[in-house]
């Protein structure tokens, strides 16, 4: 730039070229952006990349407690246990027809382990040999509370009970000294849960062995319902297929005596 006295100041400047040479262009300008709205659209950015995680881990959650509050709060059936049992007296009378006498005292324990309380109505228990009912007797209902328990006292009674299915069986088993019996117990109840009452039912089978000649029980097995009975008449099958095969071998040993003479 020239000046003189008497004339302004010229200024000399290159004109901006028609077609300027991009290949010499190496440097991109870009706007200013404040800390904070850096920090805004990397967050805004890191959601839109992760949508469905949030959700997942939600609904995870709540299927967790929805399976916990359905586990906790349905009913389930009771738990039905022998706590005790004793023998008051059996004897066997043969005369003028085989019969039986026996009183029997058990103490059943009924568990409940809902959160609700526990209304039943009764209690019943049945006696047997050798799979066929002997007898029965039924109870008075109660109220057993949430996560609680119960005690009820049974006492079987048969006095004078003619026997006539199974006299060979328990001639056999008196001669032994000791008498398998079989008790079902059974318990039937209602649990109400926000004004509705849903059915219950315990269920538990004994197998008792009874020694005639100190009138005690020596030991017995408890398995829920049905496995005592199915093993009963596995061992009536057996027996009976015992007895069967040494009625054929008794028949053979004839039949060759008959060839021999």
């Amino acid at each position: 730039m020239t000046t003189t006295k008497d004339e302004d100041p010229v200024v000399f400047y290159a004109p901006i070229p028609t077609n300027p040479d991009n290949s010499n262009q190496n440097y991109v300008v870009l706007p200013l952006y404040p800390h904070s709205h850096l920090r805004r659209r990397h967050n805004h950015h890191h959601h839109h990349r992760y949508p469905s995680l949030s959700r997942c881990v939600g609904v995870a959650a709540a299927f967790l407690l929805l399976s916990t509050a359905a586990f906790l709060l349905y009913p389930s059936d009771p738990h039905l246990s022998l706590v005790r049992i004793h023998l008051n007296h059996i004897q066997i009378l043969t005369s003028p027809q085989l019969s039986l006498d026996l009183s029997l005292s058990l103490t059943l324990r009924v568990l409940n382990r809902d959160f609700f309380s526990l209304d039943y109505s009764s209690v019943h228990v049945t006696i047997g040999y050798r799979g066929r009912e002997l007898g029965f007797v039924t109870s008075n209902g109660g109220h057993v509370k949430a996560r609680g328990s119960s005690y009820v006292n049974a006492t079987l009674v048969l006095d004078g009970f003619e026997v006539i299915h199974d006299v060979v069986y328990l001639i056999a088993d008196l001669a032994r000294g000791t008498i398998p019996f079989d008790t079902d117990s059974e318990v039937n109840g209602t649990v109400e849960i926000f004004f509705i009452d849903v059915p219950i039912k315990a269920t538990i089978s004994c197998e008792v062995f009874v020694n005639t000649n100190n009138q005690t029980v020596i030991r017995q097995n408890c398995l829920p319902q049905g496995l005592i009975k199915r093993n009963g008449l596995k061992r009536q099958r057996m027996l009976g297929l015992r007895h069967y095969m040494s009625g054929k071998g008794k028949e053979r040993k004839g039949k060759e005596r008959e060839v021999a003479k």
